[in-house]
């Protein structure tokens, strides 16, 4: 009875697992391309418009109302009364500032033959933007230093020993005008001190020479010129002209706070910026291991993706994932009450080429990859019966071991020879 007992509390032990475990593997029966979804993580806010059922429809299903399996299909509408079907979307799906939240504006959601364009980029750590210079003049008066370019030309000079070109300023505030002509000292001092100079220097070798000096090149120019990355504390550093705030600013914003930034050391300074490496807009790609962890893959928006070049981008589905249970989740701001969770059909994307359920892709979304169900419950099963498994080893080896003792004891006394006197 009691071994009765053991087996049956195992038996039951074994079919709850496998009801808890294959409850997300029924069939709808709905046709080959009609994928199962597991529940929503969240469940739909009553006071929250875009989750009322029967405010607005998407592909017929109401708003709120579950889609193959508790899912919440949602997309962005103006008001609970609209009706998306009558109305193309005008906005990009977005505020500016915040891609991939929903927007006033009516309209489907974008899919791979129906895409749309990206909110105004943000500029955020650790972005690295590209600064350019239009128009760099430093406000007058100007006093030179070393390691600055000056442009000197001058006239009536001695026959083959012109002095006409760039001449750059020696870490010693001095400028080598020649064999012949010796080096003039011009650190510190303004354009027209150094042309007075220059002619004052030249006025025992050359007789009724004039002398024409102007700044080719100043160092702040080599300072701004470039990449420069965007620091953790959102700012960018423009060299001896200190840093200057751009997180969360679109280019034309950032460009009107450098140039303005600027215009304390410079005479009305014309910039031109743009991003050079895209390193804070991502999304994500993530895997269920069947019981066994999660993958989690983060990769760069470059403004196009949809969820077959997501799934592409890390070399297709795992040996393990399920395709009838995969969906899109976008982020949601706090206080929307809902998830925004857009199934995907990934049977119909591959084996048809639909394009329904094949979602743009924006920054900050998850594309999640559920396992199969079968595989899950197989590696369930056998974190529950391993440890059994090996606590019966272990038994059933110390079990064998005492009585390979015990027969090894008893046969020896047995074939002990007894003298008898």
């Amino acid at each position: 009875m009691i071994g009765h007992g053991r087996r049956t509390g195992v038996a039951a032990l074994l079919a709850g697992l496998a009801l808890v475990t294959l409850s997300g593997c029924r069939s709808t029966g709905d046709g080959a391309f009609t994928p199962n979804f597991a529940s929503s993580s969240g469940t739909a806010n009553p006071g929250c418009a875009r989750c009322q059922s029967g405010s607005s429809t998407v592909g017929g299903n109401p708003m709120g109302t579950p889609v193959d399996g508790g899912i919440q299909r949602t997309a962005y509408f103006q008001d609970a009364g609209t009706d998306p079907s009558k109305k193309m979307m005008t906005m990009h799906p977005g505020l500016p500032g915040a891609p991939g939240n929903p927007i006033a504006g009516p309209g489907p959601l974008p899919t791979e033959l129906a895409p749309v364009s990206h909110p105004p980029y943000t500029i955020a750590p650790p972005d690295i933007i590209t600064i350019d210079a239009v128009r760099l003049v430093p406000k007058p008066p100007y006093r030179v230093e070393p390691l600055e370019i000056l442009f000197i030309n001058v006239t009536d000079t001695l026959p083959n020993q012109p002095i006409n070109g760039a001449f750059v300023v020696s870490p010693e505030g001095t400028i080598n005008l020649g064999f012949n002509y010796g080096t003039v000292r011009v650190g510190g001092l303004t354009l027209d001190q150094i042309q007075t100079n220059i002619r004052g220097h030249l006025g025992n070798i050359l007789r009724n020479s004039q002398v024409t000096v102007a700044l080719a090149q100043f160092r702040g120019l080599q300072q701004l010129r470039g990449e420069h990355l965007v620091r953790p504390d959102g700012t960018i550093s423009l060299g001896t002209y200190g840093s200057v705030y751009v997180a969360g600013m679109t280019l034309g914003q950032a460009k009107c706070v450098v140039e303005k930034h600027l215009s304390e050391y410079l005479l009305n300074p014309q910039i031109a910026i743009d991003v050079f490496a895209y390193n804070s807009k991502v999304f994500y790609v993530i895997f269920d291991g069947a019981g066994f962890g999660q993958q989690v893959y983060r990769l760069p928006v470059t403004g196009n993706e949809t969820v077959l070049d997501a799934i592409g981008f890390v070399q297709g589905l795992a040996p393990v994932s399920s395709k009838n249970r995969i969906w899109l989740a976008r982020p949601s701001p706090v206080n929307l009450g809902c998830n925004q969770i857009l199934p995907v059909d990934w049977n119909a994307i591959t084996m048809a080429g639909s394009t329904a359920t094949n979602y743009q892709i924006f920054p900050g979304d998850r594309v999640y990859v559920s396992s199969d169900c079968l595989i899950r419950f197989d590696n369930y099963l056998s974190k529950v019966l391993a440890p059994v498994e090996r606590i019966l080893g272990v038994t059933l080896l110390g079990t064998s071991t005492v009585q390979s003792f015990q027969n090894l004891r008893n046969g020896t006394t047995n074939g002990t020879a007894v003298l008898v006197p």
